[in-house]
């Protein structure tokens, strides 16, 4: 699939969503980052991972209502994952 304008601009308000929530989470959670404790460093990392699905979702879901970007993050949460969050494409999109 060619890439077009409205794909890069996808990416890259998924790139600066994820910076911004990112930077305000890791000046928070440094310490859990860098712990000794590899769950403790796992669950940061899961945080992390977290904060990119959801940029991800807001971008990709910038033509829909908040309620609805709202309720497909939701949903994403409650099943553990993200296996509906792009509908008109598959999860790990190279």
């Amino acid at each position: 699939m060619a890439k077009t304008s409205d794909d890069d601009g996808t990416i890259e308000n998924r790139v600066y969503l994820f910076e911004a929530l990112a930077t305000a989470f890791v000046e928070g959670a440094a310490g859990e980052l860098s712990a000794k404790s590899p769950q403790r460093r796992a669950r940061a990392l899961r945080a992390l991972a977290d904060l990119a699905f959801v940029s991800c979702t807001v971008a990709d879901t910038q033509h829909q209502s908040p309620k609805a970007v709202r309720r497909a993050v939701l949903r994403a949460a409650a099943l553990g994952g993200a296996p509906e969050a792009h509908a008109d494409g598959p999860d790990d999109e190279g």
